[in-house]
C-alpha cells in the first residue's frame, strides 16, 4: 500500500522551509497513546509504511492504529550521469514534512506496555528522535 496522493494540482514543488514548530497535531486525539517527533525533517512514504507494518505486526490482530501524517510533497531527482540544465527532474518519491511536536502515529485498544513496545519498534524505522506520549484527559 503506497502512500501517495491520488492527484495534485502541480506535479513539482519547491523545497520550502522546515523552520518553526508544528502548527497542529501536537496532541493525541484519536487513540490513547502516540509517537511524537522531537526534531524537524522529511519522512518518506516508505518509512511511514515500515512504521505501520511494525506496529500492526506487534499487535497481532488487536488494537487500532491512526497515521497522522501524509506524504504530500514530491521530491524530484535527475537521472544519474545527466548534464546540468535541461529543467527540473521527474518526481522520485513523496515525503511528509514534519516539525517538532507533531504526533505521527496513534494507537488504541491495547495496554500501555504493548503500545510502548509497538511504537518503539516503529521509531527504530525512522531516522529521527521521537518520544512516547499519552492522551491528556480534558477536564
Amino acid at each position: 500500500m503506497a502512500l501517495i496522493p491520488s492527484r495534485t494540482k502541480y506535479r513539482k514543488q519547491q523545497k520550502g522551509s522546515l523552520r518553526g514548530n508544528t502548527k497542529a497535531g501536537q496532541f493525541v486525539v484519536f487513540g490513547d497513546y502516540g509517537m511524537q517527533i522531537l526534531v524537524r525533517g522529511k519522512i518518506t512514504n516508505q518509512q511511514i509504511e515500515a512504521c505501520r507494518v511494525a506496529i500492526t505486526r506487534t499487535f497481532s490482530r488487536k488494537g487500532k492504529v491512526w497515521i497522522r501524517i501524509f506524504p504530500d510533497k514530491p521530491i524530484t531527482k535527475k537521472p544519474a550521469e545527466t548534464r546540468m540544465g535541461k529543467g527540473k527532474g521527474a518526481t522520485d518519491h513523496w515525503v511528509a514534512v514534519v516539525r517538532p511536536g507533531k504526533v505521527l502515529f496513534e494507537v488504541a485498544n491495547v495496554s500501555k506496555d504493548e503500545a510502548r513496545q509497538a511504537l518503539l519498534k516503529a521509531a527504530a524505522k525512522l531516522p529521527y528522535r521521537t518520544r512516547f506520549v499519552e492522551r491528556l484527559e480534558r477536564v
